[in-house]
């Protein structure tokens, strides 16, 4: 109906390109428009004017001979006041921005290591952004953004850089552990030198306390008993803590069988054995 009463329709977002006689006339903006048919007017097709997007997926190699690809993300839209030269400049507009997306990428990405790639993927981005727009605004359309989304290295080298984290990763884990371990050593060790130097000092104390009664009962002993020697005192001190130490030895519960000579003279004997070691090592002094 609308081709019979020399009518047409332009959608919102669009344009619509007229020719007269097979040559450009004019740019329809979205509503209704005349097209007198009959005095050889046509419509040669629509363009849009919406935002569209392309993945450009580019292999490369880095300086570092590593081969990634890299995907880029680029975002366009044909410009409506030169919507002519968008319809009629190119006939395939998201091969030509691949071409350039290639260009670009395949120009940047050999100038830089692997890290140094995903570290300046920004950089990158913009240098693709600024080649497009420079070279596509000639041809009616305009690059909004251009994205630098992912890059992948080859799968062995992902796994080998995983590797290469894992182990940097254990070793940091081991010296930690190592030095937390010399640290409990040290501390442990001060702590049983700490325990020695006391016990030591309670030993010596013991034995002077001991050293200390004996001399204060042979003193007072031989105050008392007149007549009595020194070796009559360590004789009687000994005798007590003989019997001292059987008592002790018979009292204990889970003490083993200890097989000692005991008889009237066994008294004596333990005496002068213990009489005579201290006379040997005062000899050898």
């Amino acid at each position: 109906m609308g081709g019979l009463l020399c009518c047409i329709q332009v959608d919102q977002s669009k344009v619509a390109i007229r020719e007269r006689f097979g040559k450009f006339d004019e740019v329809l903006e979205p509503g209704c428009h005349c097209l007198p048919w009959f005095l050889g007017s046509q419509i040669a097709g629509h363009l849009s004017l919406r935002l569209q997007q392309l993945d450009v997926r580019c292999e490369t190699k880095t300086k570092d001979n590593v081969f990634v690809n890299v995907v880029a993300s680029i975002q366009y839209r044909a410009l409506a006041d030169k919507a002519s030269d968008a319809f009629y400049k190119l006939t395939n507009t998201r091969s030509q921005i691949q071409a350039y997306v290639f260009d670009v990428i395949r120009a940047s990405v050999p100038k830089l290591n692997l890290d140094d790639t995903f570290e300046q993927k920004n950089e990158i981005a913009k240098a693709v952004e600024e080649e497009l727009e420079k070279a596509m605004s000639a041809y009616g359309y305009e690059i909004v953004q251009t994205l630098i989304v992912d890059i992948e290295p080859d799968e062995h080298v992902k796994r080998a850089m995983n590797e290469i984290n894992a182990a940097a990763r254990l070793r940091l884990a081991a010296n930690e552990k190592a030095e937390a371990e010399k640290i409990l050593q040290i501390k442990r060790a001060e702590g049983e030198a700490e325990s020695k130097y006391l016990s030591g000092l309670g030993i010596a104390r013991q034995r002077q306390a001991i050293v200390d009664g004996l001399r204060d009962s042979v003193l007072g002993f031989s105050v008392n008993v007149p007549g009595t020697t020194a070796k009559d005192v360590m004789d009687m001190v000994l005798v007590t803590q003989y019997f001292d130490t059987m008592k002790e030895i018979g009292a204990a519960s889970k003490s083993s069988a200890v097989f000692i000579p005991h008889g009237p003279g066994a008294v004596r004997d333990v005496a002068t054995q213990i009489r005579d070691g201290l006379l040997q090592a005062s000899s050898h002094q």
